[in-house]
């Protein structure tokens, strides 16, 4: 039986392997997907241990996406663009390494939540690897602007300055900026710093939330970031439970050459959620 996995640390909040099995089954497809706690000191030694024993690939959550980047022997252009790795084909001895995050967050966003991106004013909090992951696959969308804010405020405008110059003709004003700066109005709000794990979100003026579609990166039922954006007015406050399916259905297109139904999957999660 083909073997797969989900490798981080922590891991054992992972919905991936029911996504996975759920995906399996629509398709027909035989595999076996599990969750794989990998020391913080023992990437490469775990996922080679793990390529050796016949695995066709693993999916990467926290903290090893940037090490899975560092050890594939190939990557994809988005890959190679976030600097991170969150899928890993194995095929015949070799290591080929895709980030599938932007893709997910645009299916869902677009596809799932009808929220439009084109000429809007979208403000991306956080300047690291979750923002990293999905800001391409933003700016494909053609908004007439994108602020990043970040705590510190030079991380914002080395990005940002990066992404002007390879979007030079792109047609979007980018510009980076401190949290405390932030200023103006916004269609879409997304959050991809760690307020969405813990902590408060109280990140920027709460006014700046009113009448804006609100995203969280990280999925819960209701994440620091989602309650604030509910009390702050938000349009609506969503979180990353179907960014979550669309990736790992990019994954498993990747892995089977199949590509899943997702909406069925997200109901039957939701479902779940909601007992």
């Amino acid at each position: 039986m083909d073997s797969y996995a989900v490798v981080g640390n922590p891991i054992e909040h992972s919905l991936s392997p029911r996504i996975h099995q759920l995906f399996a089954r629509q398709t027909g497809q035989t595999l076996r997907y599990e969750r794989r706690l990998i020391p913080l000191d023992g990437f490469v030694e775990s996922v080679e241990k793990f390529a050796s024993g016949g695995a066709k690939g693993f999916n990467v959550t926290v903290p090893f996406k940037t090490q899975a980047h560092d050890w594939v022997d190939e990557l994809d252009d988005e890959a190679r663009a976030a600097g991170a790795v969150n899928t890993v084909l194995l095929d015949n001895g070799t290591s080929r390494g895709f980030n599938t995050d932007g893709i997910g967050l645009i299916r869902d966003l677009v596809h799932n939540q009808r929220v439009e991106l084109h000429d809007k004013h979208v403000l991306l909090l956080g300047a690291g690897g979750a923002v990293l992951g999905v800001v391409h696959r933003l700016l494909a969308e053609n908004p007439t602007r994108l602020v990043i804010a970040n705590r510190t405020a030079s991380k914002a405008q080395r990005l940002a300055v990066h992404l002007a110059e390879a979007y030079v003709n792109g047609g979007c004003e980018i510009s980076g900026v401190g949290l405390g700066e932030v200023a103006g109005s916004y269609d879409v709000i997304i959050n991809g710093t760690s307020a969405g794990l813990e902590g408060t979100g109280n990140l920027i003026e709460a006014s700046l939330l009113r009448r804006a579609v609100c995203y969280d990166l990280v999925y819960g039922s209701s994440t620091p970031f989602t309650q604030w954006a509910k009390q702050a007015g938000a349009a609506r406050a969503l979180d990353g439970i179907g960014m979550l399916v669309e990736q790992a259905a990019a994954a498993f297109h990747l892995w089977r050459g199949v590509r899943p139904e997702t909406a069925e999957v997200l109901a039957e999660l939701m479902e779940a959620r909601s007992r």
